[in-house]
Formats: C-alpha cells, sequence, structure tokens
C-alpha cells in the first residue's frame, strides 16, 4: 500500500541515497559513455577523456529538492490516473522518452499514467490541449523545443509558450553532428564556408522538415557565416540519408545516433556538433563553437510541462519524482542508448531556457524568410 502522506525525513533519505548512488557509482571505462554537452553554468559536463564526471544539473536538482521536499511531500496528489500529452505520432522519439518516463512516475507516484498521442500541427495540437487543460496536476505534456521555442515564430498558435505552461523539468537534451557527403572537398567547417561562398547556392542541406531543429542548426550557421545554402527539407532525417548517401545532397545536421555508425564505416564524414564540448561518444570531431563560430549552439530537447497555474506544491512533487526518475541506471542507459543526454534541470532554469530559445530562434526565422511546410 502507498503511504500518501510520507514526512519530510522520508524523502530527504530518499533523496540522499539517489544522490549517493548517482555521486558513488563506481566508473567503469568499458561502460557505454552516453553523448554528453554542456551549458555552462547550468547543465551536464564531461570531462572528453571520460575520467571525470559532472552531473551538474541533475545533482543541483536532487539537492534543491530536499529544500522542497516539505511541501510536496504534504500534498495527497494524485489521487487519480495522470494524462500526459505526447504531440506526435507513436514510434517517434517524443513518444518513446515519454513512456520511459511515465512507467517510472506512474511507480513512484503509484497512479496509473496514460500517455495521450495528440500528433498535427507540427506538435501544436497536443501542446494546446495541455494549455487549456485544468491546473490540477491531472494534465501533463512531454514537449520538443520546436512547439515551444521554435513554433511560436512559425505558425499562428492558440497557446502563449510562456504564459500558458509551468515548466517541470527538462527531461532530456540531444546535440546534431554536421556531415558531408565524402565527394565534398571540405575538411573541417572553414573548409566548407569556403566551398559555399565559392558558389554561392551551389550547396545543399538537408533536414528533417522546415523548422525542425536540424533545419534551425543550418539556418544558425549560414547566418554566422554568411552563406547561401539551399535546404532540402525531408520527413525526417533519416528519410535523407539515402541522398545524402548518393551525393544528391550536400549535407546535414543530424542527431549523432544516426549517423554516427555512417561516419564509422567511412561512408559519411563528419565536421562538427552542435554542441559547446565535443560529444564523449566522438570526441575527435570538433564543434562548430571551436571551428570560427563562438557561442554557437543547438540542442534539441523534450521537457515536462503542466497548465499554468497548477499548484507549486504539485509542480514540485513532479519535479521530485522526474529527477529521481531519470537518476535511475536503467532509465539513462535507454535515453542514452536513444542518443540522448538526461538533464533533470530545474523548473526555473528550464523556463529561463525556454524564455531565452523563443528569441534566438525568432531572429533566425525572421532573417532566413523560413516559412512552414
Amino acid at each position: 500500500m502507498r503511504n500518501m502522506n510520507f514526512g519530510v525525513i522520508s524523502v530527504t533519505d530518499r533523496l540522499t541515497l539517489v544522490i549517493s548512488k548517482v555521486l558513488l557509482q563506481p566508473s567503469n571505462p568499458h561502460t557505454k559513455a552516453p553523448l554528453s554537452f554542456s551549458q555552462p553554468g547550468r547543465e551536464t559536463e564531461r570531462h572528453t577523456g571520460g575520467e571525470m564526471t559532472k552531473i551538474s544539473g541533475l545533482m543541483v536538482g536532487l539537492s534543491a529538492l530536499l529544500v522542497m521536499a516539505g511541501a510536496a511531500a504534504q500534498t495527497t496528489y494524485p489521487e487519480k490516473p495522470i494524462r500526459l500529452f505526447v504531440g506526435f505520432p507513436t514510434g517517434g522519439e517524443a513518444d518513446t522518452v515519454a513512456r520511459l518516463l511515465a512507467q517510472k512516475l506512474a511507480e513512484s507516484l503509484g497512479t496509473p499514467i496514460v500517455v495521450d498521442n495528440a500528433p498535427g500541427a507540427a506538435g501544436a495540437i497536443g501542446a494546446d490541449r495541455v494549455a487549456k487543460a485544468p491546473p490540477d496536476g491531472y494534465t501533463l505534456g512531454l514537449m520538443s523545443q520546436g512547439q515551444i521555442a521554435i513554433n511560436p515564430s512559425l505558425y499562428k498558435l492558440a497557446y502563449d509558450p510562456v504564459r500558458d505552461f509551468a515548466p517541470v523539468s527538462r527531461v532530456t537534451g540531444n546535440m546534431y553532428m554536421l556531415v558531408v557527403h565524402n565527394a565534398v572537398s571540405a575538411k573541417n567547417v572553414k573548409e566548407l564556408v569556403t566551398l559555399a561562398k565559392a558558389q554561392p547556392g551551389g550547396l545543399t542541406f538537408a533536414s528533417a522538415g522546415s523548422g525542425n531543429a536540424t533545419h534551425m542548426a543550418a539556418e544558425l550557421l549560414k547566418s554566422a557565416a554568411g552563406v547561401d545554402i539551399r535546404h532540402i527539407p525531408y520527413k525526417g532525417v533519416p528519410a535523407a540519408i539515402p541522398d545524402l548517401l548518393g551525393g544528391r545532397v550536400t549535407m546535414t545536421f543530424s542527431p549523432v545516433v544516426v549517423v554516427l555508425p555512417l561516419v564509422r564505416d567511412g561512408k559519411l564524414r563528419a565536421l562538427a556538433v552542435t554542441s559547446l564540448l565535443r560529444s564523449s561518444v566522438a570526441p575527435e570531431v570538433p564543434t562548430v563553437a571551436e571551428s570560427g563560430y563562438p557561442g554557437f549552439e543547438v540542442i534539441g530537447w523534450l521537457g515536462l510541462l503542466a497548465p499554468a497555474k497548477t499548484p507549486s506544491a504539485i509542480i514540485g512533487k513532479l519535479h521530485l519524482e522526474t529527477v529521481k526518475a531519470l537518476a535511475l541506471p536503467d532509465l539513462r542507459a535507454k535515453l542514452s542508448d536513444l542518443g540522448l543526454e538526461v538533464i533533470g534541470n530545474s523548473a526555473n532554469e528550464f523556463a529561463t531556457i525556454i524564455k531565452s530559445e523563443i528569441p534566438k530562434w525568432a531572429k533566425v526565422i525572421n532573417e532566413s524568410g523560413i516559412k512552414p511546410d
């Protein structure tokens, strides 16, 4: 039987155990290293050599929750099943992450969590259902960077990404890798830019669709470098791979997990990654930032949000259980296998990221004249 009103001490003890297990887990040089990147002062940092790991966002989040545990623990929430909306079809990345997280949250909260897929309008349908739901904690959304930070500049939305949601935590993040066809002479970003300047509009880049983060990454590089490279949208990066391998498109920004095997097999050439730190699984590949474009960063993400005005005690409890779930080794391993990095930051940190990314992508969209498909 689940104790609906456990005390502050028990919460503290449980959190301390989680922190200890993560911090004191012995390193194993043969363990598969997850993809890693960092946003200074906020989240995950890993030493390139893999000898030192700082899971700062997750640990700071866990430590901060010790202070919040009293208020969060005293609520009897939840007392009925919770709906978790995903604005994309079943089987995709967002759906997979939602179901993995929902299973762990259902176990810890002691109530069913039903994943409800509401695809359409680039995720806007699912997001709107969360925005319009009663703020009682029984309707949540696992939402993407596109739904919250990019779509507001591309579509007329029925929701406001800042006003209508209460952030709980950014759950996962993933960097992108810039790869080119082997026939392309460029061996690094500088040479690629030189090549593009020599033939304006002559090079092409594939994306997972207009307004997708893979599209935004290329447009950000075009803007930073002052080059003209033609956009060829596809329905997902995997759909673009055959044309990239065949040399019918020049390059793409792709999730690392999709293209790294092709890079390892010598079928594509990796020029850079879009995080501020190099990837732990491909440390030989430089970042775009260190390739002549300081501050260049594109990190895709999925985050847990509730309707605005959800009581702070409920947000606190959801945050507590989410961060604890993300510290579980089995869940971390499954997310790593998907090429995703565990984040688990605070609600305030997540809110700050949302507020900073909306104008960032609005500028890119307005300057490049991007239109939705």
